[in-house]
């Protein structure tokens, strides 16, 4: 179990750099201007791959084949995840990205169509979405949590709209109740992105079984990964169908495994390998214990940084919102602490801890959406055939998405640390936080 919490170590432990109290030592120095680091060691690097892996490929290399449809591991696999997630229809593929395209292709919008998403995210939740002629629609976040607001949504809603994609940033659920109450009064279909969110609970229950799709990304990053793969769950059975076929350009398969070249439509091809679904055969052993561990840690670093000026840490996972801590992430709001996220992160950097600030904006003010770069020179589908006013996308537009951007900065948490580095993180928060501002002030 854990040791004491950095709260209640003892005097003499927090005469050292690393413990500082809000009131802090004078005599204390930052590392950046010359001062004692708080870590000198390197954090546990990731570990996800072992001996079990390393026995389900061989065991797929062995067989001759790596084609799924005629193989065994990938179908393994998609049996041990549904009876872990309690679903009937699951389909597999080749990463996060295709995942969500094979939802949107599902939900099978008319061109032009729109679809609601947040901008704090990986382009791979909005790529789909054009790729299937619909445009997307962002709805601001809640500053606090990084997550698409319900209320925003709400108000983003048009006759045109098909679908809203709810993702679970950095790990914690959105208010997934208010947001499926939404789309079933508009008869809109709900699409959860659990790239971030694997095994994690909102109210008892887990994310991607909500709403109508709950997508899955296994790159490297993630809880459960082969380097990349992808899995969609469908939650309306009527669906299922056309879900299981989208995923091999359209191609009907028989029960009995036999190829008939019979294309219902045009889709694309995401077929997983056995090479991947051998990998995630082991991986899905292992789910429950990796997100377990995070949450462990993640809830101690985050109890542990509650009540510093200027600091707010993701929350500690509870009944109501799991949270997988795929990265931990601290808000530096500047107008309280005095210094921004930047120097923030040089100084944490200086003292062992490093961190990311992931995208750094929105993804709305990237040139693909700016410019509306998609097929030729076209503009489609933001600019329909016909005429109308093209939506434009750019600063300004999520101004609760943009300040949370500019205020983030992430702790690369992952199970393999202990008790004794995730003290040695937040004393290092704790000694920035006390000692920056003043050097800022005294420099200026």
């Amino acid at each position: 179990m854990f040791r004491e919490p950095i709260t209640a170590l003892k005097a003499t432990e927090a005469a050292d750099t690393g413990g500082l109290s809000m009131a802090s030592d004078k005599g204390q120095k930052l590392a950046i201007d010359g001062g004692k680091p708080v870590r000198t060691e390197p954090f546990p690097a990731r570990t996800p791959f072992g001996d079990e892996e390393a026995g389900e490929v061989l065991d797929a290399l062995r067989s001759q084949n790596l084609f799924y449809p005629t193989g065994k591991k990938v179908y393994e696999f998609v049996n041990a995840f549904s009876e872990l997630y309690g679903v009937r229809h699951v389909v597999p593929s080749t990463s996060g990205t295709s995942a969500i395209h094979v939802a949107v292709g599902t939900v099978n919008p008319e061109p032009g169509d729109e679809i609601i998403v947040t901008p704090i995210s990986d382009m791979g939740s909005v790529a789909p979405i054009v790729l299937c002629n619909a445009v997307p629609v962002f709805a601001d976040v809640e500053i606090e949590t990084f997550n698409i607001d319900p209320d925003e949504v709400a108000d983003k809603i048009t006759d045109r709209t098909k679908a809203i994609i709810a993702v679970h940033c950095l790990g914690r659920p959105v208010r997934l109740d208010e947001m499926l109450r939404i789309a079933r009064e508009r008869d809109i279909l709900l699409i959860e992105d659990c790239s971030q969110s694997h095994m994690v609970r909102h109210k008892g229950r887990l994310t991607g079984t909500i709403g109508d799709f709950g997508t899955f990304s296994f790159q490297q990053s993630k809880h459960m990964t082969c380097g990349d793969g992808g899995l969609t769950i469908i939650n309306c059975g009527g669906l299922a169908a056309r879900a299981e076929i989208y995923v091999d350009k359209g191609c009907d398969w028989t029960e009995g495994r036999k190829y008939r070249k019979q294309y219902a439509f045009f889709a694309p091809c995401y077929r997983m390998t056995e090479l991947q679904g051998a990998v995630l055969l082991a991986q899905v052993r292992k789910l429950e214990s990796v997100v377990r561990r995070r949450q462990e840690l993640g809830s101690m670093l985050s109890n542990t940084l509650q009540g510093i000026h200027g600091v707010r840490p993701a929350p500690p996972a509870d009944a109501e919102f799991g949270h997988g801590y795929w990265s931990f992430p601290i808000r530096i709001v500047e107008e309280e602490l005095g210094v921004g996220r930047d120097k923030f992160r040089e100084a944490m950097a200086a003292e062992g801890v490093s961190g990311g600030a992931w995208l750094g904006k929105p993804l709305y003010e990237f040139d693909s959406m700016m410019n509306h770069v998609t097929f030729g020179k076209s503009g489609f589908p933001f600019v329909r055939p016909g005429g109308g006013k093209p939506p434009e996308y750019g600063p300004g537009l999520c101004p609760n998405a943009e300040k949370a951007m500019s205020q983030l900065f992430c702790i690369g948490l992952n199970e393999n640390w202990t008790e004794s580095d995730v003290e040695d993180a937040a004393r290092a928060v704790k000694k920035v936080a006390a000692l920056l501002p003043s050097r800022r002030e005294a420099n200026e």
